[in-house]
């Protein structure tokens, strides 16, 4: 079941500005355990239920777009909210 965090385009989530041709900030609520991903082409994804090691080791990446694409694209709901 999905869940919606926020219908408006500021959920709170501080986000973090990366070097990714894909990803332009990412943002985390570590009570919620909401991953937040805005992309350079405007679209923001709440990613729901991303452990807190999910989110590190995306951080942590030397490339954030393919930790993106091969551990978190597909593997969690996420709800666009752009």
């Amino acid at each position: 079941m999905l869940t919606i965090v926020s219908g408006d385009h500021n959920s709170g989530i501080k986000r973090i500005p990366v070097a990714s041709s894909n990803i332009a900030a990412v943002g985390y609520d570590k009570k919620a355990h909401i991953l937040e991903i805005e992309f350079h082409y405007g679209a923001i994804s709440q990613y729901v239920d991303v452990p807190e090691k999910v989110y590190e080791e995306l951080m942590n990446s030397p490339s954030q777009g393919a930790y993106f694409m091969n551990e978190i694209k597909d593997k969690y709901s996420y709800n666009k909210k752009k």
